[in-house]
């Protein structure tokens, strides 16, 4: 009856009339978050391939500002419905969900606010760099897998296009990155178009076994088709995006290093603040907290070079920096000793987590063009419906400064039982589908990836000093990130000063100090989440043991940790408090 809404209808005394069901908020959650999933779907069509989801094969998403715009204003309606369904009769797992959503919602919808919406790029990532790696990303099992990725290859030159739009734009308003970061940018451009086509990232997938379902006949058209695409539809665009930074972008970057010197600055690196920590923690209370982290690990490091015969910290530190023994002498030396320590992590997993992934990872150096201006390792998640594994990527470039003594650290952050571990997990995790692969919080994420370098010592993975230096230097970067980051963008730090306060108090190298600043300068407030969310891991785990006492089982309260997923700190403390009231039960 409720679709014939006619004037008979309206005309019928109301008192006559059943009063209609009202939905109960656990229903109006449901249809909200069943709306969200739809939404978000349509807005990643490459993340959706990747989850075995079709309708959007051949489309890349629009990262226009009319784009951005329309999808905030959608992220808005979602938010509004969300917000008037009542806490009152949802329970605790579908609050937590509530609040997930309303977080991820918010802070796109404040983040659209701000004109630095229009800055695409920074020394760690690029448009061009992700669409690079498009062969990466999505399934490439038959036919239709490869012409939908032939498809979207085609369709470059309108996501270049909308790149190159939005970038003048941001030039003409100010929205630009400071030059002292971007040295050497143009290079991780052009680089991923060097050479001929089939020796580009582009090609690898037609380096595979031909799909049982193509033809030799269609796999050669196929092949030459992408020939056809890479020669001349991409790489024509790339070189035109870089001769564009280089004539109109690069005399026009910032002379200054700090989110606050651009417009709205001060009020953007706040938001950064809060989005990345998920607290309300200002920029100065963070300074503060890293001042005190750092006063803190060094007194450790200390201790660790003491140990080892050496008279102080630094003299230890100029021999492990100096010395030829700690570093590999080739790229395929240094990726065994990676995968060495990466089985050898593998083997004592169980020791700790009852709960392990069915999905793997796999080890790839970083692209050439973008591993002399990156960061040492990351980590780039995979899919179990996709049929697309993990992968712990690894620089190889400038093998003098990539220390081995820090690959037991580097390893348990990026692989297992770091990001790895916990994203695979939360694939599989019994949790709304936007939780499994569309939440993501730097804090929760990269908290744990720090704490995983904490729990290695639990592990046994510093067995020598200078395995230990190399995991308390890591984690004194993280410490450092906190001072400075905020003081390049909140205080008024120049770059030389950040350069300082790192080498003076880690024991990094100078090229991963370089590189590490200058992502901090083009990545405003990304670098907080880290320390601040291993503190609070920490102290949620300390909470459990004093409250459990001789109930405490390491192994359950890892698992429970890793069944939220990503979450915000105050819904991981939740529900870490609701475990402990349960664990006492048992």
């Amino acid at each position: 009856m409720r679709r014939f809404a006619t004037a008979l209808l309206l005309a019928l005394s109301t008192a006559a009339l059943p009063m209609p069901a009202q939905a109960a908020p656990s229903d109006d959650l449901r249809a909200v978050i069943d709306a969200h999933w739809a939404w978000w779907l349509k807005e990643n069509p490459v993340s959706a391939s990747s989850l075995g989801v079709h309708e959007y094969d051949d489309q890349l998403g629009d990262i226009s500002l009319a784009g951005q715009d329309r999808s905030a204003s959608e992220a808005q309606k979602l938010l509004d419905r969300l917000n008037a369904i009542p806490d009152a009769g949802l329970s605790d797992a579908e609050r937590a969900n509530k609040g997930v959503l309303a977080r991820l919602l918010s802070d796109q919808i404040e983040g659209n606010r701000y004109g630095q919406r229009m800055m695409l790029f920074t020394t760690y990532e690029s448009p061009h760099q992700s669409f690079a790696g498009l062969g990466d990303y999505v399934p490439l099992f038959n036919a239709r897998d490869y012409r939908s990725y032939l498809a979207r290859l085609a369709k470059f030159p309108s996501l270049n296009e909308q790149v190159l739009s939005v970038t003048k734009q941001a030039i003409a308003k100010g929205y630009v990155q400071p030059c002292d970061a971007m040295g050497g940018f143009e290079t991780t451009i052009d680089g991923a178009v060097s050479g001929a086509p089939e020796e580009t990232r582009f090609y690898e997938p037609f380096k595979r076994a031909r799909p049982n379902d193509v033809s030799e006949a269609d796999w050669t058209a196929m092949k030459a088709e992408a020939v056809h695409l890479i020669r001349d539809v991409i790489t024509p665009g790339y070189h035109q995006f870089s001769a564009f930074y280089v004539k109109d972008y690069k005399p026009k970057c910032a002379a200054r290093v700090g989110a606050s010197f651009l417009p709205n600055g001060k009020d953007y690196y706040a938001f950064r603040a809060r989005a990345h920590t998920t607290t309300s923690l200002t920029p100065e209370q963070i300074h503060e907290i890293g001042l005190q982290e750092v006063s803190r690990i060094l007194k450790r490091m200390e201790d660790v070079a003491q140990k080892a015969g050496h008279a102080d910290r630094a003299s230890f530190i100029a021999k492990l920096r100096s010395d030829p023994k700690y570093y590999a002498r080739t790229p395929e030396a240094l990726m065994e000793a990676a995968a060495r320590q990466a089985k050898l992590i593998d083997g004592k997993l169980p020791q700790y987590f009852g709960k392990l992934p069915r999905l793997p990872y796999g080890l790839k150096e970083i692209p050439k063009e973008t591993a002399e201006t990156t960061t040492t390792a990351y980590y780039s998640p995979g899919s179990l419906k996709g049929g697309i594994a993990g992968f712990y990527y690894v620089n190889t470039s400038k093998l003098d400064q990539r220390p081995i003594y820090e690959l037991p650290a580097l390893t348990a952050h990026e692989a297992v039982p770091g990001h790895h571990l916990q994203g695979a997990l939360q694939q599989e995790i019994d949790l709304p589908e936007f939780r499994k692969h569309a939440a993501w919080f730097t804090a929760y994420g990269e908290g744990w990836g720090l704490y995983s370098e904490y729990l290695g010592e639990e592990m046994g993975l510093y067995d020598t000093p200078e395995k230990m230096m190399g995991r308390l230097s890591y984690e004194m970067w993280r410490a450092c990130r906190l001072v400075v980051d905020t003081g390049m963008h909140a205080k008024g730090w120049t770059k030389a000063q950040a350069v300082k306060f790192m080498t003076d108090n880690s024991a990094l190298s100078a090229a991963n100090i370089e590189a590490e600043v200058n992502r901090y300068i083009s990545w405003p407030g990304q670098a907080l989440g880290y320390k601040i969310g291993e503190i609070k891991l920490r102290e949620l785990r300390g909470k459990a043991q004093a409250a459990l006492g001789p109930k405490f089982d390491l192994r359950r309260f890892h698992d429970a940790v890793l069944a939220q997923g990503a979450v915000p700190l105050d819904v991981l403390e939740s529900a870490i408090d609701r475990w402990i009231v349960a664990e006492k039960a048992r």
